[in-house]
Parts: C-alpha cells; sequence; structure tokens
C-alpha cells in the first residue's frame, strides 16, 4: 500500500494518524486527570509504551549498542517529552478539551521558531501566512469565540500550564532530526522513552508510591492504557518518522487537525458540541493546515 508513495507523502500519512491519536488523549486525559498525580500518571504511561516500543524495535529492526551512543541525546528529547505530557495532564485538571486542543495547535508557530535555530529551516512567505492562521484560529478557540475575553487575556490555568508543555513539544520536533544519527525510528524512540522513564521516575517516585492504584475508577485505566498505546507509543514513532520526512514546521501542522478530531471525540464520548462561534476557530486551523500542506 505505501510502495508507491514518495516518502514526504509517507510523513504526511504518519502525521495523519497521529492527530487522530493524539485527539483521544485530551477527551479521556480530561475525565482521567482529576483522580491522580500527573507524574504518576506519566511514569507509567511511559513505561509500559517504552515495553511496547522496545518489543517493536527488537521484532523489527533490532537494537544495535550503536544506537546508545551519546546517550545524551536521548535525555534530552526524554526530558522534553516528559514535561509535556506531565503538563498536560496538570492542565487538563481544569482546561476544557477543546480548549486544551487549541493550545497544541500553536506548536506549529514555535516549532519553526525552533527549526529556525536548530536546523536553519526558513519559512515561506505562504508557510507565516498559514502560521498566523491558524494562531489566530487557535487563540479563537482558546478564549471561547469571546473577543472581550482576548483583549483582557483571560486566559485559564489550566491553558497556560498546558502552554508550557507545548513549548517543550515545539522544540521536541526539530531537535529528533538534528539529534538523529541515522537510527531507525523505533530505535531512537526507544531509546528516547527510557531516558524520559528514568528521568519521571527521579521526579514523580513518591507520587507512584502514594497512589492507591488498587482504588482508582475506571476511567484511569482506560485512559492510561490508551495514552500508553495509542498517544504514547503509535504516536511518538509515527512523529518520528514524520520528522526524518518532512520540515519540522509541516509535521506540527498536523496539529491544526487536533482541535477537530476533539469535537469528534466528544461529541462520541459525551455528546457534547462546542458553540457555534468557537466553531469558527476551528475552520481557520483547518484553512492553515491545507496552507501549509500545499507544496
Amino acid at each position: 500500500m505505501l510502495e508507491g508513495l514518495s516518502q514526504p507523502a509517507r510523513g504526511h500519512l504518519a502525521m495523519l494518524a497521529f492527530s487522530a491519536l493524539v485527539a483521544g488523549s485530551f477527551s479521556l486525559g480530561v475525565l482521567a486527570a482529576p483522580h491522580i498525580d500527573p507524574g504518576a500518571l506519566s511514569v507509567v504511561r511511559f513505561v509500559l509504551a517504552g515495553v511496547l516500543v522496545g518489543a517493536a524495535a527488537l521484532a523489527t529492526t533490532g537494537i544495535r549498542r550503536q544506537a546508545f551512543a551519546s546517550p545524551w541525546r536521548y535525555l534530552i528529547l526524554g526530558g522534553l517529552l516528559a514535561s509535556y505530557f506531565v503538563l498536560m495532564f496538570e492542565g487538563l485538571k481544569t482546561a476544557p478539551p477543546v480548549s486544551a486542543a487549541a493550545v497544541f495547535t500553536l506548536t506549529p508557530l514555535m516549532a519553526a521558531g525552533f527549526g529556525w535555530l536548530t536546523l536553519r529551516q526558513r519559512l515561506t512567505g505562504r508557510m507565516a501566512v498559514a502560521l498566523a492562521i491558524g494562531g489566530l484560529g487557535a487563540l479563537w478557540v482558546i478564549f471561547r469565540a469571546d473577543p472581550s475575553a482576548l483583549l483582557a487575556l483571560q486566559i485559564g490555568r489550566g491553558e497556560a500550564v498546558y502552554f508550557v508543555g507545548c513549548v517543550a513539544h515545539a522544540a521536541y520536533a526539530p531537535l529528533v532530526r538534528r539529534l538523529n544519527r541515522g537510527e531507525p525510528a523505533v530505535v531512537f524512540t526507544f531509546g528516547m522513552m527510557v531516558a524520559g522513564t528514568v528521568l519521571l521516575a527521579l521526579y514523580a517516585w513518591p507520587a507512584v508510591l502514594a497512589t492507591d492504584w488498587a482504588a482508582l475508577p475506571r476511567i484511569v485505566w482506560v485512559t492510561l492504557v490508551y495514552v500508553a498505546v495509542a498517544a504514547s507509543a503509535m504516536t511518538f514513532v509515527l512523529l518520528q518518522y514524520a520528522t526524518l520526512r518532512l520540515p519540522a514546521a509541516k509535521v506540527m501542522a498536523y496539529t491544526y487537525l487536533v482541535p477537530s478530531w476533539v469535537i469528534l471525540w466528544e461529541i462520541v464520548l459525551n455528546g457534547a458540541t462546542p458553540p457555534g462561534l468557537v466553531l469558527v476557530g476551528v475552520a481557520l486551523t483547518v484553512l492553515a493546515l491545507a496552507l501549509l500542506l500545499k507544496e
């Protein structure tokens, strides 16, 4: 099926799947976040995802000792992703899922900046316009289609916390391309997962011990399995795969689809639809994606 596709086209297909899978973590995460410490959840998430990715690496390309040369690379990348996930679940304690997904759509603009700093990737005029449109659409959703709230900068605590995490995520994409030395995506992801697990355990081990795992509600376990398998192991590999084939700004452009996917998740899980005016911001983010992906 993929044989006839060019390498960039394969990267685009990977990011389409990435955006759909990531969206589910917002809708499920907002249900689970009040019941468990973000650090404790992230430790277990990284362990489970690391086991899956490691098994996949052994079964496909194998894991060679040379892949772990310069382990500081994995510590940097693992630290960035670990920070992102802890701050995401901390933010979802108070931020609505569609609003949090809109914050996530600010990452392409930040990724473009990091792409220039680390790889000297330059923006075309069309890409700059697209990022501006996408950023405007994201702000419209974040401020819930209320211009007075936008002018007064009334940002919720959850959105602000999650924004810091998105800065870390935006730095991650171009750094993958800068730090990869030819390792297969699945092996490179496994190294990052191991490093991220170690860093998270150092940070959150007291929270892991303090959590009454047997008493957690079912939604926490459903969320944990989903984020470990679909929104961690699978998306990490997809992101690594795409970043080796596409510029950082185009990779992160797919985050513009996440609010639309989240709305679909919310309809399926809760029967909830956002106000009509909020959909204007979602439409702007989709337009930004179309402009960014045009060759």
